[in-house]
């Protein structure tokens, strides 16, 4: 069957490059329409290698099926599918075409069987998640925008050198699972670690995706991690580094956004420390610990989704983003509260919501494997998580003061998007079977004992009773929070403009100085030889019979009297 050998991500890649030449109507019924179809095609691919070619000698799996790759490209295109219903009402061409071939890179690494198509899907994904940065055309979108560009380029950089080392030591191109022990595996550990967030270069998440639009930060949050995230599954699960690294993205994540007052920068720190929950599930490397990054993935991206919707659609009717600006928008925008707060319970692992059946599998896989100060760590980051998103975000953007602020709640389109979120993240919270069902190994887990609803009830009134107590101290002012960022937003401009003023005037001081030197040659070699000049004139025939005498004379005369 033809259609069950087509790339998946291939639909939406082609609908976003057709989106620009289509009426409205057609563009929004298009950008529907190519999500659903790739969703289809994705349960019509049958597990193993569906599409190859030969390329340079190599054997290229455009497309390969099995139970993770499935996994993520269902979430991926039904991330698309409702980014698009939330967007409906975006009337910026470029965001809405750059999103769909941004999901389409994205359904592309997912199902790619080797390194090289893998990295041609990576590059498109940098590219299209960079368009919808600056698709909103503001001085700030564009500078985070670039920032955002240099760092994804470096990261695709540290990527292809990886696999071009690898492919030279082994000979093969294959993507699957692989040991850390050479300096090419490093290199292509460190690029994928950079689209992930991991530290050092963490900033660029919170740096770029808050300058999205109301509604381009929504697809911005679902694909770049997540995918890097797959990458890590299929790659290098085991790699016992990445414990760290994740915790320290948790509590990396936890600290910056407590410290914050933009809500959407709040939520862009949250994903850092979602993520260090799925990339330390990776590093423990057993079959719950991955099934638990997996799952966790596959939530993450419905209820972070969820929470931006909400924040983009305070954004879109009040046109404020700022946490002191806002407050007590739950008497005119009860849905827009409600769904917010279903995405806070969800992403701080509440009991019936999705993150309580998923992030535990994570925390379950590190007490089997006897990693006690990792179980310690993710215990107390679940109290983390519920004071910055669970507890933060709709405190202080829906209740705390009155601002005075009576916006409506958005529009349907949007109403729709969070409404079918928010029920999924219920549903996959009251059910989970269904999810685990997915999953890429047999699941063994019971999230729903006395114990853990318990623990994690106890977790979580603590950190609310914290948060309630410390209240004066969580307010935050009109100020943004840098961290390395600082190197290449504060210090980087200061160094160029000291050079500029010293390096820059001396140079230019110079080069005045050998313009006018060179100008004064020009001058004096036109007075000298030019047309008028005393050796560029034409002189009578009696005066060059001279000339020439007086030169044969000076000749004869060094001739006789030099000495030999």
């Amino acid at each position: 069957m033809l259609a069950a050998s087509l790339p998946p991500g291939l639909l939406l890649i082609l609908g976003g490059l057709a989106l620009p030449l289509l009426p409205r109507l057609g563009r929004q019924a298009l950008s529907l329409a190519a999500p659903l179809a790739a969703l289809g095609l994705i349960w019509l691919l049958p597990d193993g290698v569906v599409l190859s070619t030969e390329y340079l000698g190599y054997r290229l799996e455009l497309v390969e099926a099995d139970a993770l790759s499935r996994l993520f490209g269902t979430i991926f295109a039904l991330m698309a599918f409702t980014g698009c219903v939330f967007a409906l009402r975006q009337t910026n061409v470029v965001e809405m075409a750059s999103a769909l071939v941004y999901a389409g890179g994205a359904l592309g690494v997912a199902f790619a069987g080797d390194l090289i198509t893998v990295f041609v899907f990576w590059e498109l994904m940098a590219v299209a998640s960079t368009l919808v940065i600056w698709s909103p055309g503001t001085e700030a979108s564009r500078k985070a925008g670039l920032r955002y560009a240099l760092v994804h380029l470096l990261g695709g950089a540290v990527l292809m050198a990886g696999i071009a080392g690898h492919v030279a030591a082994t000979g093969s191109i294959a993507f699957e699972a692989m040991t850390v022990d050479s300096p090419a595996t490093w290199l292509m550990l460190a690029g994928v670690l950079i689209n992930a967030g991991a530290p050092p270069l963490s900033a660029w998440l919170p740096d770029a995706y808050p300058e999205g639009s109301w509604s381009g930060t929504v697809f911005l949050s679902a694909f770049t991690t997540k995918t890097a995230v797959y990458v890590l599954l299929r790659g290098f699960p085991g790699t016992e580094i990445l414990i760290g690294i994740g915790l320290f993205m948790i509590f990396y994540g936890i600290v910056y956004a407590l410290l914050e007052n933009d809500m959407r920068r709040i939520l862009a720190y949250s994903i850092v420390n979602q993520v260090g929950f799925m990339v330390c599930g990776i590093g423990i490397g057993t079959e719950l610990a991955l099934n638990g990054a997996a799952a966790h993935a596959f939530a993450h991206i419905i209820y972070k989704a969820l929470l931006l919707m909400s924040a983009g659609s305070v954004l879109y009717m009040t046109g404020l983003r700022k946490c002191t600006d806002l407050g007590g928008l739950f008497r005119t925008m009860p849905l827009t509260t409600l769904c917010g707060t279903i995405g806070a319970l969800a992403i701080s692992s509440f009991p019936w919501t999705s993150g309580f059946v998923t992030k535990s599998m994570i925390t379950q896989g590190a007490a089997d494997e006897h990693l006690m100060i990792a179980w310690m760590l993710l215990q107390a980051a679940s109290a983390g998580v519920f004071l910055h998103a669970g507890i933060k975000f709709p405190w202080f953007v829906f209740f705390q003061k009155d601002s005075g602020l009576r916006p409506k709640d958005p529009p349907w389109s949007m109403r729709a998007a969070m409404i079918l979120f928010a029920a999924l993240c219920i549903g996959i919270g009251v059910a989970p079977g269904p999810l685990y069902a997915l999953l890429p190994y047999p699941v063994d887990y019971a999230a729903y004992t006395g114990a853990h609803i318990v623990t994690q009830l106890q977790l979580l009134l603590f950190s609310g009773l914290a948060f309630f107590i410390l209240l004066p101290l969580m307010k935050r002012t009109l100020t943004i929070t840098l961290d390395v960022d600082w190197l290449y937003r504060v210090a980087g401009p200061a160094v160029a403009a000291g050079l500029r003023n010293t390096v820059g005037r001396a140079w230019t001081l110079g080069l005045g100085g050998a313009r006018r030197g060179i100008d004064g040659l020009i001058a004096w070699t036109e007075a000298t030889h030019g047309r008028d000049g005393a050796l560029g004139r034409t002189w009578p025939i009696g005066a060059s019979a001279v000339m020439v005498a007086l030169f044969l004379l000076a000749y004869l005369m060094l001739f006789f009297l030099w000495p030999a």
